[in-house]
């Protein structure tokens, strides 16, 4: 039992002294703008860049399905769904730099809007980061993130 307490105390000094995770972990862009109307430009977006959408998240719709079973009826979107999808080149280059870039894969994109404010429109990424990768695996990742970058800026019609 007292090496297994120690190994503990090694795991936790280690994890103490690696670095900080990102500041900024989430993408977020918005504009006053039509949910359906962004959402559909994102569609495009994704589909333009070559790219199949796997799956298509019902996010809002699943909130207000279980609230009750949680205890909560707060609404919080009018609409919000996700899209994943991957890019068979970005993944695979990402991978061979590090195999664990596997937990990046399928990449997500949502779009929502606020039940207190339908008419502003939000596209947001969570930002692929890993602050323990290679120069080869954050490299990779960089571009995945500016695919993620172009696609929602695309999608709301903002430029660089």
């Amino acid at each position: 039992m007292p090496a297994r307490r120690l190994i503990l105390a090694a795991a936790m000094a280690f994890a103490a002294a690696a670095p900080a995770s990102d500041p900024h972990p989430v993408v977020t862009y918005s504009a006053q703008a039509n949910f359906e109307e962004v959402r559909d430009d994102l569609k495009l977006a994704i589909q333009g860049k070559g790219l199949v959408i796997d799956h298509e998240s019902q996010i809002h719709r699943m909130l207000e399905r279980t609230g009750k079973d949680v205890g909560s009826t707060r609404k919080l979107y009018a609409e919000a769904q996700a899209f994943t999808f991957c890019s068979a080149r970005l993944s695979r280059q990402t991978m061979e730099a590090d195999p664990a870039n596997v937990a990046m894969c399928p990449y997500a994109i949502t779009v929502y809007a606020l039940a207190v404010n339908p008419g502003r429109v939000y596209v947001s990424f969570r930002r692929p980061w890993r602050p323990d990768g290679s120069a080869a695996s954050k490299a990779a990742l960089k571009e995945v993130e500016a695919l993620l970058d172009a696609i929602a800026r695309e999608a709301l019609g903002l430029k660089k």
